[in-house]
């Protein structure tokens, strides 16, 4: 049976992009969880195919027998990824999700890109798809329905689950983007609310939404609250869904519920990656801007599915 390993690292966002398509996958695998010192702040091309800038502790776990197949994801990763490769004589596969840096392209078995990167290279080895793979699959919805149902079930429908991010390196949420975002959700009528914050929402904005909606019909997780995040929860058990732009991971998994999608990204706030990732999935059916007027629609966004079957068409199935 081939074997694949799992390269964790501390963002949640690659995580879920890196195990998304290993169960997509099927294959026996196992995870490897890594953590980085400085040296992680050279460039890819000083680094090279090499462990440099990964704690020696994480590479005591890094060891024969190696694996037919290696998953990660992100930049800061990739060199490892080459590391193992080099380390099992080549029979290791790299399978690296996100843009590697330029001088990665000839590097890996396959590089998993999200259309809206606007890649315009022509390299046989790169596998373009429309958002980011993810974990988000109709069982684990239904798992997700029955483990959060004795909390979610009392809340009146409908149900709209409000999925927030927050500030990225060149766009902050403000406060005037929270009022507008609570605003636009009391718009849609819900008979309850379901909302989640994440690590990257200011405190001024947790504070005044959980001010500003109605207690009694609201649930209302801070990141970092006591007990198990109810992400999954969220996208199981609303009717609608409404997500800030700022995450495409968030997006893409939200995009995957089944159920209406709106997307909080007001003009001005985003990047051209992001507006053009947006404009995707008005284009294709998934979703549709909130406060627009316009009527969301839904469907199962899946490039995980779409991933781990690119891998077996390359490298074959797990016999």
């Amino acid at each position: 049976m081939r074997k694949v390993w799992l390269i964790l690292d501390d963002r949640m966002g690659n995580i879920n992009q890196i195990k998304g398509v290993g169960e997509a996958l099927g294959w026996p695998m196992e995870e490897k969880k890594i953590s980085y010192n400085h040296w992680i702040r050279l460039p890819n091309f000083l680094r090279g195919a090499s462990p440099l800038g990964i704690c020696p502790e994480s590479l005591s776990f890094l060891s024969e027998p190696w694996p037919d197949l290696v998953i990660g994801a992100g930049r800061r990763m990739f060199p490892l990824l080459l590391h193992i490769k080099k380390k099992s004589g080549g029979k290791t596969k790299v399978v690296q999700l996100m843009n590697p840096g330029r001088w990665g392209f000839s590097k890996a078995d396959l590089i998993v890109l999200p259309r809206h990167d606007d890649y315009k290279g022509t390299a046989p080895n790169v596998f373009q798809t429309l958002g980011a793979p993810h974990r988000v699959t109709q069982e684990k919805l239904k798992e997700e329905l029955e483990k959060w149902r004795p909390v979610m079930e009392k809340y009146p429908s409908p149900r709209i689950s409000v999925i927030i991010g927050g500030a990225t390196k060149k766009a902050p949420f403000t406060l005037d983007m929270a009022k507008r975002l609570a605003a636009d959700v009391m718009a849609l009528k819900p008979g309850s609310l379901l909302i989640t914050t994440s690590r990257r929402t200011p405190k001024e904005v947790v504070d005044y939404l959980f001010d500003t909606f109605p207690k009694e019909t609201t649930f209302f997780y801070k990141f970092g609250d006591a007990g198990e995040n109810p992400y999954f929860g969220l996208l199981a058990w609303g009717g609608q869904i409404v997500v800030t732009g700022d995450s495409m991971s968030m997006c893409s998994e939200c995009c995957a519920a089944g159920v209406p999608v709106y997307i909080f990204a007001p003009q001005g706030t985003m990047g051209k990656k992001h507006e053009r990732f947006h404009k995707e999935l008005y284009a294709s059916g998934y979703a549709t801007a909130l406060g627009s007027g316009q009527k969301a629609f839904g469907g199962s966004l899946n490039a995980a599915k779409e991933v781990a079957e690119r891998i077996t068409s390359l490298f074959g199935d797990a016999s």
